[in-house]
């Protein structure tokens, strides 16, 4: 329960946020308000340490511009202009547009979501239940990880890899498509310590990031061709004899047809597809095949590419190679999701499907979906939108396409939110949520092997209710519609729905209550002799089942959809400002300061070029659009390729844009993921 009260109180939660670290959480809470969030001490991969964004959470939790009762729109769509009303008033009409919309084709109903927060309870449980019953179209959550999670799947069997808090005791790191010290703070922590005592630390990466800036060595390819720098890799590794031959004929399947396609791959070819200097690519290869204990950690930065489900798999196959998985201290990390004991299917219930097989829709081509018409081939036109824990009209690629959707007057919209973003301004209805200081949620972790509870620290401001509570009520309103949402797994409470996560796993729920988190058993080395997760045990370099998908069997280099040209010049890439965390911290004012504007960096060459000095406001172009923003100079891009850093949201931009009005709805070769960092402009002096 909620604390209120004198003396003041700590109450053990966890971060909701989409970051490998998922911290446990220490809010003190004094007459029911919370005056500080901080690291929890006890949790040994937190070690009493935040990043800068969550450490201001009582900011945005109490935040002067939340949303703390329904809203109903009066103005036109997109203009944010809303009246309040009454929950009962809200829900009853929600739901009987629903129904009536459900009676005719219930596929016409869309729920939109993804990781706002990345509770079980709050993003999968409930919602699922609701939409299955209703027999909703079903929704391909591609947007962020898909393409490298697939393939990883394809070559190790599951989202699986070292264990974080080993990379202190390696030797060599190489810290491929992540700004850790952005991004995976507490990973960083370890790789300081691996520092400290004698670790190599090279960073791969388009831009010198803050991370970059700490490593020993920096490689600063270009975007999308990582493929073509492991391939080199592997044609040094196999022509210098830097390799486990015994780990390679135990434990790997499809060596031979590998070995003969990274032979292709010399350091000259790949110098000049990566943008490389050839002796770079030959030390780095010289270091990874002749230093025990090397480990990779992989983020999905460069999988946001046309090419990036085989480049994951490629750098995948490198550990196997040399043997570095004998060893703790040695491997790769992308994501450790894999081994989250949640019982999903007792949360989602699947089964209240029945024999309905409704199709699925691509969130990452929603721009797309919302503007289709409806036919024979594709299904019919997409009727009403619930959006939770998203905020399309701001991540979604091509946003003037999205914006165009949500703004279709025949479109009904409900949106459960905390504030007026981007696609709340294009609601029906706005329904005031709650935060992770005031709602039950458990959490996996997808860059450490830990479960944690988040506790409710103080009761919901204003109106707001969880969103397990909102998916209960609409259950409740639409029984008296019909009654198979009167079903008792409709009522169950946030709690119970945490301990049901849990239920017949190695978790003690009691634990959880005691502690706020638990640790999953696992062995210090998963791949010491095998035992991966695919059907053959091995490590799979050539994966025959990918041939059922039209995809090719073995990893291989795929040039970008959108390679520069005379018009558009300039490779841009996308990634997330410091201090924002996708759109999710864009509106907290300590964050924006941090952060001043919207940027784009670029090289001192192609701003000369161009009569662009530092600070100097930009029209970044393409055929899609325009976005307007200012130039930062700071040494951070390399020539041919700009940085638009997000993701602001688009009526905080200068035009009402983002970098997203440039980006494009094509996806992924593996995964069917967006290609945010495969997009090509040109830039000039506003």
């Amino acid at each position: 329960m909620p604390h209120s009260s004198d003396a003041p109180v700590q109450v053990i939660g966890a971060c909701p946020h989409d970051c490998p670290d998922t911290c446990s959480l220490v809010t003190t809470v004094s007459q029911g308000a919370a005056i500080k969030v901080q690291g929890n001490t006890a949790h040994p991969h937190t070690g009493g340490v935040l990043c800068a964004k969550v450490s201001k959470y009582t900011e945005r939790s109490y935040h002067a511009d939340r949303v703390l009762q329904p809203l109903k729109r009066s103005g036109p769509k997109g203009s944010g202009q809303f009246v309040p009303v009454s929950w009962d008033e809200a829900l009853a009409d929600i739901t009987q547009r629903l129904h009536a919309i459900a009676q005719r084709d219930p596929e016409a109903i869309l729920p939109y979501s993804y990781a706002g927060t990345m509770g079980m309870v709050q993003s999968e449980s409930m919602d699922r239940r609701f939409f299955h019953q209703l027999g909703a179209s079903l929704l391909d959550r591609t947007i962020c990880a898909s393409a490298g999670s697939e393939a990883l799947a394809h070559t190790y069997g599951g989202k699986l890899g070292m264990r974080v808090q080993f990379f202190a005791e390696s030797r060599l790191i190489l810290i491929w498509g992540s700004n850790s010290i952005a991004s995976n703070l507490h990973f960083w922590r370890y790789a300081q310590e691996a520092k400290r005592n004698g670790a190599k630390l090279i960073c791969i990466d388009p831009r010198k990031s803050e991370t970059a800036d700490k490593c020993h060595e920096h490689l600063q390819l270009l975007p999308g061709t990582d493929a073509a720098l492991a391939l080199a890799l592997m044609h040094e590794l196999i022509v210098n004899n830097w390799l486990d031959e015994d780990y390679i004929s135990q434990y790997t399947q499809g060596w031979d047809a590998l070995k003969a396609r990274a032979l292709q791959w010399t350091p000259e070819r790949a110098a000049a597809v990566c943008g490389l200097a050839e002796e770079q690519i030959r030390s780095l290869a010289r270091d990874y095949g002749t230093t025990e204990h090397a480990a990779i950690r992989l983020n999905y930065g460069m999988q946001r590419v046309r090419g990036g489900g085989n480049a994951v798999r490629a750098i995948a196959c490198l550990p196997a190679m040399i043997g570095a998985w004998r060893h703790r201290a040695g491997g790769l990390l992308l994501s450790s999701s894999g081994v989250s004991p949640f019982n999903r299917p007792q949360l989602h219930m699947p089964q209240l499907l029945g024999e309905r097989r409704p199709r699925t829709l691509n969130m990452s081509q929603i721009g797309d979906v919302l503007r289709h018409p409806g036919d024979a081939e594709f299904g019919p036109r997409v009727e009403a939108v619930v959006v939770y824990n998203s905020n399309p009209v701001a991540v979604a690629p091509e946003s003037a396409k999205v914006a165009k959707g949500f703004a279709r007057e025949d479109l009904f919209t409900v949106v459960l939110e905390h504030f007026l973003t981007d696609t709340a301004d294009h609601a029906d209805y706005v329904l005031p949520a709650t935060t992770q200081l005031e709602h039950w949620d458990i959490h996996g972790s997808y860059g450490h092997t830990d479960v944690l509870l988040n506790r409710p620290a103080i009761a919901p401001e204003g109106q707001a209710r969880s969103n397990g509570q909102i998916f209960r009520d609409l259950a409740a309103h639409m029984a008296r519609l019909d009654p198979a949402f009167a079903a008792p797994h409709f009522s169950e409470s946030d709690e119970a729905l945490c301990r049901a996560a849990v239920a017949y796993t190695a978790i003690d729920f009691e634990e959880l209550l005691e502690r706020g988190f638990a640790n999953i058993p696992l062995p210090d080395a998963p791949f010491a002799e095998g035992h991966f997760a695919t059907p053959s045990g091995k490590c799979e370099f050539d994966n025959p089942r990918l041939a059922q998908l039209g995809i090719n069997t073995l990893p291989d280099y795929l040039p970008n959809y959108e390679p520069p040209t005379a018009e558009f010049p300039l490779a841009m890439i996308s990634p997330p400002a410091r201090n924002f965390l996708n759109s999710t911290f864009a509106n907290v004012a300590s964050l924006q300061r941090m952060e001043e504007r919207p940027l784009l960096e670029l090289h001192p060459d192609d701003a000369a070029a161009r009569g662009i000095a530092d600070g100097d406001t930009l029209r970044v172009f393409n055929a899609r659009g325009e976005h307007i923003c200012h130039a930062a100079i700071n040494g951070r891009a390399r020539p041919g390729v700009v940085v638009g850093l997000g993701i602001w949201w688009r009526k905080q931009g200068l035009n009402g844009t983002n970098v997203n009005e440039l980006t494009h709805q094509q996806l992924t070769d593996i995964g069917r993921a967006p290609c945010f960092y495969d997009c090509a402009v040109q830039v000039q002096r506003a």
